[in-house]
């Protein structure tokens, strides 16, 4: 066992967060904890991580075993750049690299079965540590997150908040300790980084503990599930998808057997009513009171489903045309992507792509938040759009929610607001709340409120499931389900898209390609295209390495040393092209600074593509 939690408990106050739990971890297992916002498995991490400790219980961890989590404060070093920083992880490979260079200049004096012994051991210890492989992945882990392979050099204090957590994660995986732990590992990142972050997860060669809102990415990751509900936990094997089924069977199965039991129980104390006092009856009276004390009794366990039930209706119907995208063209100081388009009623259009391709952007364009750089659109005959604006989802004011919604809804009364609220779990004191005091996803639910009393035929969302739980996020898939107008909606989350797009905007740097699939016939498409374009280059691969294995040892060193050359040339050209960026020429003349970018663009390439040709030669 790597690490186990016995009859562990955590209170705040006189409050229970979670009481008498067990939790285990064995070997490389990949474990999910699921649970409604606010059930305590951030701070079930928290105690596990140390920066939090249990009240109550008994924790046994196998000695030496390293436990990591994403702190809030993990970068202290501002003035240090990034390479610097991850670097600090590699240090034991550094030291072995030192001793293993010590013993060479020891071998040029003297070469003993002792000191060859020591330097086998040593290089033995450097391959396993990830001697010769850790530059590479640390730039492939790094270049995941969405950033550059320059921003390696740049000034940790350069970065926003948000791309200080990106690079706290990156030096958290590349720490690479024995537990693994992920608080919504996904949050903020686009699908390209969340399907190369399952491959990571999923292949980690240690155990990993995620706190997840994914379903799709803990489908994927999860060898088993641990239930949070009710400051108790209950675990399932299997993913996620296999957690639900398993759960539904298992509260089907108590009601049944709760059912029989009551059943079995009324007709016991029938029985004893009847007989208890008939004289000859007493005795077979009493053993059946004796049975019913000495019975198990089932208890019902609590389920926490309530969740809220929306509604969508359109008003009116609205024209067969919905919306007509012709060469538009999106952006802010320049054009971010062309996208054309159309859709018709009862369409259902999810925009994807990676960030920064311009998804939020496109949506603003239409309803005209942000003007056009060229191209049209045009809404159709009594197209009426409602809009929901993630980053408005969470706004502040010292309204009450009653308040927040009845303002925007004069007309109605105080009985129809209030039955509005309480399809969105606002009921009794709750109306009056301020909307400062919300959380992240009661704010959503109240936008989602004003957003239905709008009647609209066209819903426009962009990413309507951040801050929403998983029940949160089911519940609004059911009531989109169910919308008979069209919907055109941005999201990361997969499983939300699979359940809803019957056709995709797909978004890519510089372009974009309206596709009438759903997500998982695109998934389907682009798997197997990966699988070609795979085995092409395995294909390319061999026949270099069988082209390779012609050369003569001296023209295979020559044509290495020539390369070694071309990849030093072009990485001065591509540093000086770089440092270009800074002069006032070229960061006050945008045209100037775009054929610069371009010509960065072209080296980085040629420079992959001389690094691929010398790895092969090498491999010879």
């Amino acid at each position: 066992m790597l690490y186990q939690v016995s009859r562990a408990s955590k209170y705040f106050g006189a409050d229970a967060v979670f009481e008498d739990v067990n939790f285990e971890i064995k070997g490389t297992e990949k474990i999910a904890i699921v649970g409604r916002n606010g059930c305590g498995k951030t701070t079930f991490l928290r105690c596990m991580c140390g920066e939090d400790s249990f009240d109550r219980g008994t924790v046994s961890c196998q000695n030496g075993t390293t436990i990591g989590y994403l702190a809030q404060k993990v970068l202290e070093h501002d003035d240090w750049t990034v390479r610097q920083e991850l670097m600090t992880i590699y240090s034991r490979i550094f030291d072995l690299q030192k001793r293993m260079q010590e013993l060479e200049e020891k071998m040029t004096l003297e070469v003993t079965d002792k000191i060859l012994a020591q330097y086998s051991d040593l290089q033995e210890q450097f391959e396993r540590s990830g001697g010769y492989s850790w530059e590479s992945e640390m730039k492939t882990v790094f270049t995941r997150f969405g950033f550059g392979d320059e921003d390696l050099d740049r000034p940790i204090g350069e970065f926003s908040g948000g791309q200080k957590t990106r690079i706290a994660f990156v030096r958290l995986l590349l720490s690479k300790p024995d537990i693994l732990l992920l608080d919504e590992p996904t949050n903020h990142l686009d699908l390209d980084a969340i399907e190369w972050l399952e491959g990571y997860v999923k292949n980690y060669p240690k155990a990993v503990v995620a706190v997840s809102h994914d379903r799709m990415f803990l489908d994927r990751i999860a060898d088993c599930v641990y239930d949070m509900e009710y400051g108790k936990m209950k675990k399932y094997a299997g993913n996620y998808s296999s957690y639900t089924v398993q759960k539904k069977n298992d509260l089907e199965r108590l009601q049944q057997a709760y059912n029989r039991q009551q059943k079995d129980i009324g007709r016991l104390q029938m029985l004893i009513e009847k007989f208890r006092y008939k004289k000859n009856k007493a005795a077979f009276a009493q053993s059946k009171i004796k049975y019913l004390d000495r019975m198990e009794k089932i208890e019902l366990e609590k389920a926490d489903d309530k969740t809220f039930h929306a509604r969508f209706t359109p008003a009116i119907k609205g024209g067969e045309r919905v919306l007509d995208v012709e060469k538009l063209q999106i952006g802010y100081d320049s054009v971010l992507c062309e996208v054309t388009m159309s859709m018709r009623r009862g369409d259902r259009t999810a925009v994807i792509g990676p960030n920064g391709t311009g998804k939020s952007t496109f949506v603003k364009t239409l309803m005209g938040l942000t003007g056009k750089k060229g191209g049209s659109f045009l809404f159709g005959h009594q197209i009426e759009p409602g809009y929901f604006d993630q980053q408005l989802a969470q706004f502040s004011s010292g309204k009450t929610v009653l308040e927040e919604i009845w303002d925007e809804n004069p007309e109605l009364d105080r009985t129809a607001i209030r039955g509005v609220l309480g399809q969105f779990l606002f009921s009794a004191d709750d109306v009056f709340k301020t909307v400062d005091v919300l959380s992240g996803g009661e704010k959503v639910r109240l936008s989602l409120a004003k957003l239905l009393l709008k009647h609209s035929n066209l819903l426009i969302l962009d990413e309507p499931t951040n801050h929403l739980d998983i029940p949160g996020k089911e519940a609004l898939e059911e009531s989109l389900k169910d919308y008979t107008g069209t919907l055109l909606f941005v999201s990361h989350d997969r499983y939300f898209i699979r359940q809803l797009a019957t056709s995709l905007l797909v978004l890519s740097d510089g372009g974009a390609e309206f596709l009438p699939m759903t997500y998982a016939e695109y998934m389907e498409k682009t798997e197997a295209r990966q699988a070609v374009e795979n085995r092409s280059r395995q294909n390319e691969k061999a026949q270099a390495q069988s082209r390779n294995r012609q050369l003569s040892p001296e023209a295979l060193r020559r044509q290495i040393a020539r390369l070694e050359e071309q990849i030093t040339a072009k990485e001065t050209e591509l540093e000086e092209k770089r440092n270009l960026r800074f002069e006032p020429e070229y960061y006050h003349d945008f045209q100037k600074m775009n054929e610069l970018d371009e010509t960065i663009d072209v080296l980085e390439n040629e420079i992959a593509s001389l690094m691929n040709q010398w790895e092969e030669l090498s491999e010879n």
